[in-house]
């Protein structure tokens, strides 16, 4: 049984063919995030009573600096894709529409890059 409309039948409209790779790209950082925070959380935990010393000393480690790099891009994409969805799904003006994905798209890259950077200037101690 054909679940499309006759007109979108006749005209080809349909899926774009993208949907498969959003939401693989959702469930991987998923994946990567449930992996990490909890030794995040565990890592943070082991800083709190600590000052800056102690937070440069852990970040001057490459494997807690790629660690805690690797979560902070999975975690800015994971929330791009997530806001995406939200307004695909919400906002049915056109305009506001494509202004808001581009926003998310901007401040999302934004933060990842400056979240980036401030990793790299602990660990090397700047």
């Amino acid at each position: 049984m054909e679940m499309r409309n006759p007109i979108a039948r006749a005209r080809g409209l349909g899926s774009a063919g993208s949907g498969a790779s959003h939401w693989l790209a959702q469930r991987i950082t998923a994946i990567a995030l449930a992996l990490l925070s909890p030794w995040l959380l565990w890592a943070a935990l082991g800083l709190a009573g600590g000052g800056y010393a102690d937070a440069r000393s852990f970040l001057a480690q490459p494997l807690n600096a790629v660690l805690v790099a690797t979560y902070m891009l999975c975690l800015f994409y994971h929330a791009q894709l997530g806001i995406q969805v939200v307004v695909e799904d919400y906002v049915h003006t056109r305009w506001l529409e494509i202004l808001l994905q581009i926003a998310t798209k901007f401040v999302c890259f934004l933060a990842a890059i400056a979240s980036l950077l401030a990793i790299v200037r602990i660990a090397l101690g700047a």
